[in-house]
């Protein structure tokens, strides 16, 4: 039986998540566009960009065996975001491909870890994680909307604002909004989304050392110190960890996806198969999914409660299937392809954030950092890291030709592949009604 905290930090852990995933909201965006203006090869961007997911790999078998067993959750947090803030920062200032390409590997082989950290610093702290996970983890989607709007800002042509001397905020708002940086000029701006990023880092390592006390869960007394990723990867012999696993790792394909080409589908003129948004409107319209994110957020409770595990996943999943559908069959409509964007709040915190409620829940607590970077490895690693290998080959080379994107067919790809994993989802998974207590033991009954 898990004993719950004595008191709530849910005002911190807030502030926790806000600045943790600020940080990644903040470089991620524009890097795809930020790397070929630095004369970077395709191969070489592959590796930049792969540095995430195979951080997330590394970290499963290294970073969190430390956090679980040797280290106090939060001291760990200060330390790696005070080496990983000075890498992004470095990335920052950095022109050719060895040091960028280092920097931003230390920084992703520190940072992805604490993705689990924040997590497991969370669930020791809510005296109802079930119910209060959802509000705490919405400081994480707000943190990523502020990390993207301000940049709508940041990267704007302010000498031709002046020159258009606008009366009141309203027309200021509009001049802004309507001169955009664009070639060169762009590109150098694009420096400040890693100085940002290192700024928050720096800022979160500061801050890890006012959250609550959260110290290593060491193995039971009396047992072998065994490797708590080896302990959380036995939990792969229970059917049901075995399938939400690999479901896991089909819809954080799908998810990827989504980020992959949706930038490029809502840019690309509409007498080309595209959306034809303007380039400055792009950003925003993605982050309309983080906004509603935060409402899905706070009814997740209350969803888990009335639908289950199963049930509820099974629509996050749905909801990536349902954004493909509109984006393959209703391409020249732009209000619906801006409208469907609600679903990401659906997909994320229906199916992921479940995911990591799911994973507290029923694993034992003294690897249980170790199990939710199990899950990692599929969310941010080998999902990510198929979608960054095939999404490219795919949208280049097998449904472009002549120039002109087969986007309908594209879509029908990730469109398949969801409908398939919530399929498999309700057919297969089923969880007992008790948590797992003994991961060397038989599998419990159905």
């Amino acid at each position: 039986m898990t004993i719950q905290p004595a008191r709530s930090y849910r005002g911190r852990l807030f502030i926790m998540m806000t600045l943790e995933f600020f940080i990644w909201g903040a470089w991620l965006p524009l890097i795809f566009g930020y790397l070929p203006s630095l004369g970077f090869s395709p191969g070489q961007q592959s590796l930049i960009l792969n540095a995430f997911p195979l951080a997330s790999i590394v970290g499963m078998f290294f970073s969190n065996q430390w956090a679980d067993r040797r280290f106090d959750a939060e001291k760990f947090l200060a330390f790696s975001h005070l080496i990983g803030g000075l890498a992004i920062l470095g990335c920052g200032f950095a022109r050719s491909f060895w040091p960028f390409f280092l920097l931003m590997l230390v920084h992703c082989l520190l940072y992805v870890p604490t993705i689990s950290i924040t997590n497991s610093i969370a669930f020791a702290n809510m005296k109802d994680p079930e119910k209060e996970f959802g509000l705490v983890r919405m400081g994480g989607t707000i943190g990523w909307v502020l990390a993207a709007w301000p940049f709508t800002f940041i990267f704007v042509d302010w000498a031709a604002v002046n020159a258009a001397a606008p009366a009141g905020l309203v027309e200021w708002v509009g001049q802004a909004l309507a001169h955009p940086l664009s070639g060169d000029a762009a590109k150098v701006a694009t420096r400040w989304t890693f100085i940002v990023a290192g700024i928050a880092s720096l800022t979160l390592a500061a801050y890890s050392l006012v959250l609550p006390h959260t110290p290593p869960k060491k193995a039971t007394e009396g047992a072998v110190e065994k490797l708590a990723w080896l302990e959380a990867v036995k939990l792969l012999r229970h059917p049901f960890v075995l399938v939400l696993w690999v479901v896991t790792l089909v819809d954080s394909f799908v998810h990827n996806l989504y980020f992959n080409w949706t930038g490029i589908f809502l840019g690309t003129a509409r007498e080309a198969g595209g959306v034809g948004i303007a380039s400055n409107w792009i950003t925003p319209v993605m982050s309309i999914g983080q906004v509603t994110e935060i409402l899905t957020m706070f009814i997740l409770g209350a969803t888990l409660k009335a639908l289950g595990w199963r049930a509820t996943m099974i629509v996050g999943i749905l909801g990536h299937a349902a954004r493909f559908a509109v984006y393959a069959f209703f391409p020249q409509s732009p209000g619906a392809i801006i409208l469907i964007q609600v679903l990401h709040g659906i997909c994320y915190a229906f199916f992921f954030a479940t995911v990591y409620i799911f994973v507290d829940a029923y694993f034992p607590k003294d690897i249980r950092s170790s199990a939710q970077g199990l899950f990692n490895l599929q969310i941010l690693g080998f999902g990510a890291m198929l979608a960054n290998s095939i999404g490219p080959w795919l949208i280049q080379s097998v449904y472009t030709v002549g120039g002109v994107t087969d986007f309908r067919g594209l879509f029908m790809v990730p469109l398949i592949s969801a409908s398939a994993a919530a399929v498999a989802l309700a057919l297969f998974f089923h969880p007992p009604r008790k948590p797992v207590a003994d991961v060397s033991g038989a599998a419990p009954a159905h």
